[in-house]
């Protein structure tokens, strides 16, 4: 058993690159980038709020569990900015999370890797809603911070909607929302419609 205690030690002190992998996106009021574990962390508690109005019933600790997971990949690769033409990765994420789960335990680094893979391909309820989340969360910010980061990049209304348009599978009526305002923030700050 103690090394099972050893192996988690060591898969956690090998997590703690996470806080140094920058995003693209500044914490609202703040004029650093955010980190991905800061991301983590806060797409895994707006998860907890936002679960009372899923479309379907995901499983709360499922949920949790892929969002605080899925971009740990990222001390390996960095994070991809969601507008870039090469940001979906898969192959080399994919790598990155076998070495890094695989400092655990055996049947945890199995169960681990299961839920990394089952969020990237998004066809479980669980999965589907945890990617709406990861998401919402950048467009959230985005709508709080002056649209920097979409400023920043030069993105455009029409990509922001066609890219989060996930989150729809989460909940409808949140969708419509949130595309109302991206599309009067966009006006607001005069971001192109295409």
């Amino acid at each position: 058993m103690t090394e099972n205690f050893q192996a988690i030690t060591q898969f956690i002190v090998e997590i703690e690159k996470l806080k140094n992998v920058e995003r693209k996106i500044k914490p609202v009021g703040l004029s650093r980038y955010e980190n991905s574990a800061e991301h983590s962390w806060q797409i895994a508690l707006l998860s907890l709020t936002l679960l009372p109005y899923a479309e379907q019933s995901p499983d709360p600790l499922t949920v949790v569990t892929m969002l605080l997971l899925h971009d740990i990949v990222e001390i390996d690769t960095g994070d991809k900015f969601a507008y870039d033409a090469n940001h979906n990765d898969y192959e080399n994420e994919l790598v990155s999370a076998q070495r890094i789960f695989a400092i655990l335990p055996n049947e945890q680094a199995k169960a681990y890797l299961k839920l990394w893979i089952d969020f990237e391909q998004a066809e479980t309820p669980e999965a589907q809603f945890a990617k709406a989340i990861d998401r919402l969360m950048p467009v959230i910010q985005n709508l709080y911070n002056g649209c920097q980061s979409w400023i920043d990049h030069d993105v455009s209304v029409s990509q922001i909607l066609l890219k989060n348009a996930v989150i729809e599978k989460a909940n409808p009526q949140l969708w419509q929302w949130i595309k109302q305002q991206v599309i009067e923030a966009g006006e607001r700050v005069g971001l192109r419609r295409e």
